[in-house]
């Protein structure tokens, strides 16, 4: 008897949603923009939606230039059918700034391709974030630098 091996052609939410998270990290807007749907709706609540890739993209690039390092680090990932719950914190480390915020983003997924992508954030929090990040990389410039050597 021959076993059959079945294999997926199409990964699973989380493989995708994960996939999607590592070319934001990496700034690889050709490959985050390769698993979005053409008519996906993204919205970074409580801003208004992008509503297709068009707008989506357009979006990204103004993400992907700030300059500096920026890291996604997920704390937890949950699936229930097609639907993807994130909640994480994303950072941007830069000479100038350091800023990290919590994230829970949810992502619908069909056909291997992200529907929708909404983020929620504490608005507030980043705004504290966004004006103490300069000031703390400014006293962290300005802290002496140890030259102590031993005798």
């Amino acid at each position: 008897m021959e076993t059959q091996v079945q294999t997926r052609a199409v990964p699973n939410p989380i493989e995708v949603v994960e996939a999607f998270l590592a070319a934001g990290r990496a700034k690889d807007l050709e490959r985050a923009m390769s698993l979005l749907h053409d008519d996906v709706v993204y919205q970074n609540v409580p801003f208004p939606a992008d509503r297709g890739k068009t707008a989506t993209a357009r979006t990204l690039k103004l993400f992907f230039r700030i300059p500096g390092k920026f890291d996604i680090k997920v704390h937890n990932i949950a699936e229930h059918g097609d639907v993807v719950l994130t909640e994480r914190t994303d950072s941007l480390s830069a000479p100038w700034c350091e800023l990290a915020f919590w994230v829970c983003g949810t992502f619908e997924v069909r056909g291997g391709k992200i529907v929708l992508w909404r983020d929620h954030f504490d608005v507030g929090g980043f705004a504290l974030n966004a004006l103490a990040g300069p000031v703390r990389a400014l006293f962290r410039a300005l802290e002496p630098k140890s030259n102590s050597v031993a005798h």
